[in-house]
């Protein structure tokens, strides 16, 4: 029993040594965890700024994006909208530009044509009024300075009638007067007949392209339109940034319709009250001319 005691409390006496020798060991254990979650307090900390630095580099990304495309729209002009246009827009833009470079063409050849045809009406007239037979006003119509004049032609053929009468044997200052004039004036009716086809080069053009020019142009927006709402359909958004190059395009064409369609319509406009205006002239010279031949064969000259 003595034994088993002895044996008890030694074993006691141990643990408690056990004990107190565990003590210090635990307490310099213990801050371990501490330092280690110390330690990684401080890594995890510069982890936020580089989600943040990961997060905001596709917004910088987009706001870099979005910055050209703004300042892309910002320079749109003409001649980019033609140049992005739709192969079909072109083709309508490069139709009416050449239409109404055509039309200007037209425009300056009439009017150096028209400034030239009164000179020389202007000069034959003062020739003309100072003949004094049916032979001289003959060789004046004929002559290489009036060659091409409208009125110049006239006289000619009033006064190669009446020659050709003489040579035919007919006496034209007596009983075949009126038959020779009745022809002049047949011939002269003929040459005038073809004065406004002359004068009218150019004009149906002209009137062509003032009438269907803007439907023309129109064609061209409502393509460009269609496209445009096409584009929207495709993309799913209705952002007006991404929809007005394309709304931009498309008018461009109408606005080039219109402007081939107004100067053409302005200068055919001018032209005809410029023909009818040498109309009138030419009715007043067959009037003149037919009672100078009369006058002439009057005279027996």
């Amino acid at each position: 029993m003595l034994d088993i005691k002895k044996t008890n409390i030694l074993l006691a006496m141990a643990g408690a040594a056990v004990l107190m020798a565990g003590t210090p060991v635990l307490a310099q254990d213990a801050p371990a965890p501490a330092a280690d979650a110390a330690a990684t307090a401080p890594a995890a900390t510069p982890a936020a700024p580089a989600a943040t630095t990961a997060e905001a580099a596709p917004a910088a990304d987009a706001a870099a994006t979005e910055e050209p495309a703004a300042e892309s729209h910002g320079k749109l002009t003409p001649a980019r909208m033609f140049m992005d246009a739709d192969i079909v827009v072109k083709v309508v833009m490069i139709g009416l530009l050449l239409a109404s470079v055509f039309t200007w063409v037209i425009l300056l050849i009439k009017l150096f044509e028209f400034g030239a045809l009164n000179r020389s009406t202007d000069r034959f007239l003062e020739a003309f009024r100072q003949t004094r037979t049916i032979a001289d006003m003959r060789r004046v119509a004929t002559s290489e300075e009036f060659e091409g004049n409208p009125l110049a032609d006239m006289a000619a053929a009033a006064t190669d009638e009446v020659e050709l009468s003489r040579q035919a044997g007919l006496s034209v200052t007596g009983d075949h007067r009126d038959s020779a004039l009745n022809r002049a004036q047949a011939a002269v009716s003929a040459v005038q007949s073809g004065l406004a086809k002359r004068l009218s080069g150019g004009q149906q053009f002209m009137a062509s392209v003032g009438s269907t020019a803007p439907f023309i142009g129109l064609f061209g927006t409502v393509y460009g339109v269609m496209n445009s709402f096409i584009g929207i359909a495709n993309t799913n958004t209705t952002n007006l940034a991404s929809v007005a190059p394309g709304i931009s395009e498309a008018l461009l064409a109408t606005g080039i319709g219109l402007f081939a369609a107004i100067p053409a319509v302005i200068f055919y406009n001018y032209f005809n009250t410029r023909i009818a205006a040498y109309g009138t002239r030419s009715d007043g010279f067959n009037a003149e001319l037919m009672n100078a031949v009369s006058r002439n064969l009057d005279k027996g000259a």
